[in-house]
């Protein structure tokens, strides 16, 4: 099987050598890159093309990445690109990725490009979790992430909502808490509001600076096991090596800076680190494979390396590159506050151009107004002509009306005058009457009376002529003498005077129709003149009530623990003076 194995191999390996070129694939944390190489290249040429491509002159921080089987390697500078473990497949997929870490990332990187490549690997590995960020920070660093991407913040332009696609914060940070995306947004948009007036890679450096201090950031961590069997991890970063329990990649349980290490060396799987002071005790670990034990040496070496050069004087060369990125940012800042004395005075001429502009809409819109109000005017003076025409004819009409009333009123004064006049003859006629009628009562009475008389008088005539004629025939009977006289029946018949109901009876229908026309009239009066009378009349404090203490992990409690205590992975470095170690490799 072994040999099968190699076999293939070496075919792959020959084949390889017979063709001319191969073809690489370079991914970047922006963008892939293709090149085609030359057999013969090793990977030094490689990675200078790809420094190249890039316009990046700091080289000594990245390197060209790949995976093999379970684990990565970094390719090596000295050796052939066909005669390392890379894959087989073409194009070959290499990673260019920061290797080693700047101890102060604004005083040691000195090209943007250098600075925008650490800055998207960082934001990277925080997203990703691979480097442990505190709520708070992720939210400040989620600030300053956008204001890279967006520049300057513009409520008009960055408007809710313009953060929904953007990935900013770590998922654990958002299952932390009781929040809602649109919550997020809102505390990372205040914080990015603060950021105005910095440039991009100003916003990038305030990442960098606030990164650099979280525990995790820059250290690589490998599986190892002590002489005791017991599993630990081991840390290697820009400051020097560090002991871990396998649950907490926060907190060491030791640490060797590097300039207390006198040597670093591993036979097979032993490492061994020997502090400068001989009596410290030599730390011995075990590690799982030889290509860990190799990748660890180099982190090792290329770290130790990186350190001591801080401690020296730049090269000629780094001095001539931080000379000109002195004297590009010189001439970015003037460019900067040129652009900005020109943004300034643009803004300052659009908002007196849209001044000017609200002005004229403020003006038209008042000459509009003025139009429609004069419209409205004229419109006002033909309708009160109109109702000037209408008043004048209905006080003309009310005039005729008025004079009709008054000779109306003329009429029914002399009308009641008369009236009156008549009324009070009827009076006097009634008067007259009445007295006639006493008078004719008291004759009547006194004709009665005389009439009674007359009755009486009339009786006691018969009376006597009745007594005469008796006497008479007493006479006659004695004197059989008849004497001639008037027969029975010529006597005057009995005076009868019948009185029958004498009445004046005088009816007043004249006053009482004269009476109901004049109320008419007055009802009808004071109708029309009530009539006229009418018409003439509104990032920790503020998030920390909704945080669920249920979801927060191992490293969340660890990170809080050494909040309150004051602990950082610096804190078991012990300032002693600047010494060298040697990483060497016992075969």
């Amino acid at each position: 099987m072994a040999s099968a194995l190699a076999a293939k191999m070496g075919f792959n390996s020959l084949m390889r050598k017979q063709a001319r070129n191969f073809n690489v694939r370079i991914c970047t944390m922006e963008s892939d890159m293709e090149f085609s190489c030359e057999v013969k290249w090793k990977g030094k040429d490689l990675f200078d093309l790809v420094c190249r491509a890039l316009g990046l002159r700091e080289t000594w921080f990245f390197g060209l990445q790949y995976n093999i089987k379970d684990t990565v390697a970094w390719l090596k500078m000295e050796k052939r690109v066909l005669d390392q473990e890379v894959p087989k497949e073409e194009p070959i997929t290499f990673h260019f990725l920061a290797k080693f870490y700047p101890e102060n990332a604004e005083e040691e990187l000195v090209q943007d490009i250098t600075q925008h490549l650490f800055f998207l690997q960082v934001k990277r590995k925080i997203l990703e979790e691979e480097i442990h960020c505190p709520p708070e920070a992720s939210v400040l660093l989620a600030s300053y992430a956008v204001h890279a991407k967006y520049g300057d913040y513009d409520p008009n332009v960055h408007k809710p909502g313009f953060l929904a696609e953007e990935e900013l914060l770590p998922k654990r940070v958002i299952n932390l808490y009781q929040m809602t995306a649109e919550m997020w947004e809102e505390r990372i948009t205040a914080c990015y509001a603060e950021h105005r007036g910095r440039t991009r890679d100003e916003a990038e450096m305030e990442y960098l600076k606030i990164a650099q201090d979280l525990d995790m950031y820059g250290v690589n961590y490998f599986l190892i096991r002590n002489k005791k069997g017991t599993d630990l991890l081991l840390g290697v970063d820009a400051l020097g090596l560090h002991i871990y329990e396998p649950d907490n990649r926060l907190t060491p349980k030791c640490s060797f800076p590097w300039n207390e290490i006198r040597n670093i060396s591993y036979s097979d799987k032993e490492f061994t680190i020997k502090p400068l002071d001989k009596k410290t005790n030599v730390f011995k670990f075990n590690s799982s494979r030889l290509r860990v034990n190799k990748l660890i040496l180099q982190l090792c070496i290329g770290n130790h390396d990186l350190f001591i050069r801080r401690r020296r004087v730049d090269s000629l060369e780094v001095q001539q590159m931080k000379a000109q990125a002195r004297e590009e940012r010189a001439r970015k800042q003037v460019e900067r506050q040129r652009l900005q004395r020109e943004k300034q005075l643009r803004e300052e001429a659009e908002r007196a151009r849209d001044e000017l502009e609200r002005r004229l809409i403020q003006l038209q819109d008042e000459a509009h107004m003025a139009n429609e109000a004069l419209l409205r005017s004229e419109q006002t003076a033909d309708l009160l002509a109109e109702k000037a025409q209408i008043a004048e004819e209905e006080a003309k009409l009310l005039a005729q009306k008025a004079a009709e009333a008054e000779t109306e009123m003329q009429r029914i004064k002399v009308t009641a005058i008369r009236g009156q006049e008549e009324r009070r003859l009827m009076e006097q006629k009634m008067l007259e009457a009445e007295m006639l009628a006493l008078k004719m009562a008291e004759e009547s009475e006194r004709r009665a009376k005389e009439a009674e008389q007359l009755k009486q008088d009339l009786q006691e005539a018969r009376e006597s002529e009745r007594r005469a004629k008796h006497k008479l025939l007493e006479i006659t009977s004695k004197a059989v003498y008849t004497s001639p006289g008037l027969p029975p029946d010529s006597m005057p018949p009995d005076l009868s005077f019948s009185r029958e109901n004498l009445s004046f009876d005088f009816k007043d229908t004249d006053m009482k129709r004269l009476s109901m026309e004049i109320e008419k009239e007055k009802v009808e009066y004071m109708e029309k003149s009530k009539h006229l009378q009418e018409q003439l009349n509104e990032l920790k404090t503020e998030i920390e009530s909704l945080k669920l203490k249920d979801r927060e992990t191992p490293l969340d409690i660890i990170h809080n623990q050494n909040t309150e205590q004051g602990t950082s992975k610096h804190s078991n470095f012990k300032k002693v003076p600047t010494g060298t170690a040697v990483c060497t490799q016992n075969t």
